[in-house]
């Protein structure tokens, strides 16, 4: 088992780089990182490995949300132009570009069967850009047989939860400088987990409808988004340090019962925190045994 270095362009021309473990199946993984992070987690390690051993090829590329601030490329009209990029600077929408890219790709390399897998933002970012193809009746939705969410986050709620009662003000905020068209400004400290330009926060804070499909504490909700996911559908979280306000236990109960899909795995790695550490051979196991299920 050995990996190499992959390129590919998003379908909008910005350059993506990772990695890929090649195997002689025609079955591929792709894994799509969360904020502020990278391919190269060690959780990564572990998935790659089993699957490896079980026959799938494994692809981890750095989207344009990958660590906090870089420089990204596209080339545009033949040009290549430079601009920043990030988790600060992204527009998780966009997110449809790349992960289509990393498909083509994929097919491109001649994999017939393809499960796109994500972490935290990543699922969101997965959720997304599944349905929009199937909107779209795109060819590509043939070739993705399975889907693997890990850690899917309620981002809209978890913001307002995380400034309470200053939600608004911080929003307000954020308006204003919309209005001056200073979008790459910086939001003020503490506005995020992390620093933020006020045209991402207000993706999370206001222009949400897209992406708001993880309403746990709705109990209207019909979690349409993941109910037109038609393919198998494999779900975790931890129970400690987790991104939920839930218990784990109550919050998968209420997915077993919402998600409709006949072919889905849906749990909790008991002691496993958000990224899974210490608990990624456990998570790798689960998630190998559910896919070797559908052959």
């Amino acid at each position: 088992m050995h990996a190499e270095i992959i390129n590919f362009k998003a379908t909008d021309g910005i350059e993506n780089d990772g990695y890929i473990i090649n195997n002689d199946s025609k079955k591929i993984i792709i894994s799509v990182h969360g904020m502020s992070s990278n391919c190269f987690k060690e959780r990564d390690k572990y998935i790659s490995r089993k699957a490896f051993e079980s026959g799938f090829a494994y692809l981890a590329f750095n989207n344009r949300g990958s660590e906090l601030v870089k420089y990204i490329r596209k080339t545009i009209d033949g040009k290549n132009i430079k601009f920043l990029g990030g988790t600060t600077y992204e527009d998780p929408q966009e997110c449809y570009y790349d992960i289509k890219g990393a498909i083509l790709k994929a097919v491109e390399l001649g994999y017939e069967e393809i499960y796109l897998q994500g972490h935290s933002l990543g699922t969101t970012k997965i959720i997304y850009t599944y349905n929009k193809l199937k909107n779209e009746n795109s060819e590509l939705v043939k070739y993705i047989k399975g889907i693997i969410l890990l850690s899917l986050v309620d981002i809209p709620r978890t913001l307002k939860i995380f400034l309470n009662q200053n939600f608004e003000n911080t929003l307000k905020y954020a308006e204003e400088k919309e209005c001056k068209n200073e979008l790459l400004d910086l939001m003020p400290n503490g506005s995020f987990i992390h620093p933020i330009s006020v045209k991402t926060f207000l993706r999370y804070a206001k222009y949400n409808k897209e992406i708001d499909f993880a309403q746990y504490s709705n109990k209207e909700y019909n979690f349409d988004e993941l109910n037109n996911i038609e393919v198998p559908l494999f779900m975790r979280w931890g129970n400690a340090n987790e991104m939920i306000e839930q218990d784990a236990k109550d919050l998968v109960e209420l997915l077993n019962k919402k998600i409709t899909n006949k072919n889905k795995d849906i749990n909790f790695v008991d002691g496993a925190d958000h990224g899974y550490t210490g608990k990624e051979e456990i998570l790798s196991t689960e998630i190998i045994n559910f896919l070797n299920s559908l052959n």
